[in-house]
């Protein structure tokens, strides 16, 4: 009656015959074992979960970060995870861990923080290679459970995303205002084949004004207007170079100058009233008479 055990559903048995391990496993439900020379050692087939504490470790773009982890594993083969490993629960944590120390130096920060399931991947076959064929344990999932990063570091990202999200606003307010001017353009290429357009146009600026209950109303002068004074000033300004043309002016002699250096007021007379006279060559030049050169006649040296 001593030798009848009981295996549970989630359990499978391996029996020890003078501390050999016999080749059959045990499938859950009554069994019997010579309670003389037999001995039962029942394993666990549940999956089992393994909290990694937390580990300091250096990233490859030298950030220093504290990162928790967790990993979920089960046993595939009992008599490897009996025989092969002495405790293979403590086993799989102390891996957990130096792998996931691997992990992290081999990856950057933001990979950490953006690409968190290629990173559970990349861990799990890490830890699940030396573990499943001499240990007889399979890992079947690992993931990062928490990152915790520096308080200085953790300034530096808000104000990244502070900078970047205020570069979209600009981009997007940019874009709004480019789409806006080519609205008005067609607008614009629209009121302009229709000058009633824009007179209504204006209306409807008044009207939006004066619904604000403002005490000051603002009355913008229409282009048209400065328009029509632009296209009248240009024929007046036209009209002077003709007048011009048709009557030109007279003109104007310079005064000669007299002994003491002021200008003559006097008005010669025409070229043709002056006689012709000779002018000998020791007439000095302060003389007050001043005749003009083509009155003049030259006498040939002799």
């Amino acid at each position: 009656m001593f030798g009848f055990k009981v295996i549970n559903q989630y359990e499978q048995g391996i029996v020890f015959r003078f501390g050999r391990a016999l080749p059959d496993i045990r499938q859950p439900g009554l069994t019997w074992v010579n309670p003389f020379t037999d001995r039962l050692r029942k394993v666990n087939m549940q999956i089992m979960v393994a909290a990694v504490p937390g580990q300091d470790a250096i990233t490859r773009d030298n950030v220093t970060l504290k990162v928790d982890a967790v990993v979920y594993y089960r046993v595939v083969d009992p008599v490897k995870a009996i025989i092969n490993v002495q405790n293979y629960t403590f086993a799989i944590s102390q891996v957990a861990q130096t792998s996931l120390r691997s992990v992290i130096g081999q990856s950057d920060m933001d990979q950490l923080l953006s690409e968190r399931e290629k990173i559970n991947a990349h861990l799990k076959d890490v830890i699940d290679e030396p573990t499943e064929q001499p240990w007889g344990i399979r890992v079947e999932r690992v993931e990062i459970k928490d990152v915790s990063l520096p308080e200085s570091m953790k300034r530096s990202m808000s104000r990244q995303a502070e900078a970047e999200r205020e570069r979209r606003a600009r981009i997007i307010s940019a874009d709004g205002e480019y789409q806006a001017s080519k609205k008005l353009a067609q607008a614009a290429q629209v009121m302009s084949a229709d000058p009633a357009a824009l007179q209504l146009r204006l209306l409807q600026t008044v009207v939006e004004v004066a619904a604000e209950k403002n005490s000051t109303l603002v009355m913008p002068v229409p282009v048209e207007l400065l328009r029509f004074f632009d296209r009248a000033a240009r024929p007046a300004a036209g009209q002077a170079p003709a007048a011009a043309a048709a009557n030109p002016a007279t003109p104007a002699t310079s005064a000669p100058a007299s002994s003491t250096g002021a200008p003559d007021t006097g008005a010669l007379p025409p070229a043709r009233d002056v006689p012709a006279i000779s002018a000998p060559g020791r007439q000095p030049a302060s003389d007050g008479l001043t005749v003009p050169d083509h009155a003049v006649r030259k006498t040939p040296a002799s």
